[in-house]
């Protein structure tokens, strides 16, 4: 995991560490096989206001060394976002602060920086992974917006070398970073997991269980006020992500498709007129009171359920559209 500010580097968790197991306040230990894994735990601790005794180390063999990640103390959690990973401070997988791609006229190239750079530090500061790179470089701007001049210091086949890099603006207002026209970062190290079709089924099975609990948590959250609206997706945000998860490869397109699967699933059997929860709901009236529903009352309850769902898919597409123009 990469550690960056938060509640993670309070515990004084380091960057490139390896997670193990973790236990959650008044529950048994759990392995972490992956990183996905480790995200999920910390959306759902974060989202309980549980907080974690995690154990880590320098490689997974020898990761014995106790950390206590005190994320009750977040307060509220609105959404499980970017920004909540940012106030835990567990972001991404760790990745080398390499440069790969160079844009030809960007200011990573301008500056004579190369493909297989690996940063060391800018302006003073060590440079452990990726992910702190990229800040570096994000808010590598002055309070009018223009970019700042960094010292850099980085290794080239084996050689140190020291040059001034200055990140060029983009966007505007808030959105407003520094860009140096370069990827950054390795590719994280990938670990595969192979279950038997028994083990697959339980997995599944749990993970299906998970996805929905947490949905159904969401949506109660927002219900109670507890969760930010701005959470609804709609189609727009979906055929997005959709072709985001696409250009990631086939598992991560599937993981997707799948995801979206259950959460639509769960939103379908809730109790609501028009949905099939609704319909299974009359039936379970009609089964405990020997009657069916009056018609008129039926009709109430379809104009109601279908006037909740338009403003439901009012705000989604709502969001959507501040997202793209945001």
């Amino acid at each position: 995991a990469r550690p960056s500010r938060g509640r993670a580097a309070q515990a004084r968790l380091r960057s490139g560490q390896w997670v193990q197991r973790l236990s959650a306040d008044g529950e048994s230990e759990q392995e972490i096989e992956s990183f996905d894994q480790l995200r999920w735990v910390l959306t759902e601790a974060a989202l309980s206001g549980q907080d974690l005794t995690l154990w880590a180390g320098s490689a997974p063999q020898s990761a014995t060394d106790e950390y206590r990640l005190p994320l009750s103390t977040l307060g509220p959690v609105e959404s499980a976002d970017v920004e909540l990973f940012a106030r835990i401070g567990i972001v991404a997988p760790w990745s080398a602060p390499v440069l790969g791609e160079l844009l030809e006229q960007g200011a990573a190239a301008r500056a004579g920086l190369q493909a297989g750079d690996r940063v060391l530090s800018v302006d003073g500061l060590v440079v452990r992974d990726a992910q702190q790179l990229r800040q570096l470089i994000r808010t590598g701007l002055d309070r009018q917006g223009n970019g700042l001049a960094q010292a850099w210091v980085l290794e080239r086949r084996g050689n140190r070398l020291e040059l001034t890099v200055r990140p060029e603006p983009q966007g505007e207002g808030p959105q407003r970073v520094g860009r140096i026209g370069a990827f950054v970062g390795t590719p994280p190290e990938m670990v595969t997991l192979q279950e038997d079709f028994l083990g697959g089924l339980v997995q599944g099975l749990r993970r299906t269980g998970e996805v929905a609990s947490l949905t159904l948590g969401m949506m109660g959250r927002m219900v109670v006020g507890l969760a930010s609206l701005d959470n609804l997706s709609g189609p727009i945000s979906i055929a997005e992500y959709a072709g985001k998860s696409a250009s990631l490869g086939g598992v991560a397109y599937l993981s997707f498709l799948a995801l979206i699967s259950v959460s639509l699933g769960v939103l379908n059997l809730l109790p609501l007129p028009v949905l099939d929860g609704g319909h299974l709901l009359y039936y379970l009236i009609e089964g405990v009171t020997g009657r069916p529903i009056p018609e008129q009352w039926l009709e109430r309850l379809q104009r109601a359920g279908m006037a909740l769902l338009l403003a439901l898919m009012s705000v989604a597409v709502f969001n959507d559209i501040a997202r793209l123009l945001g």
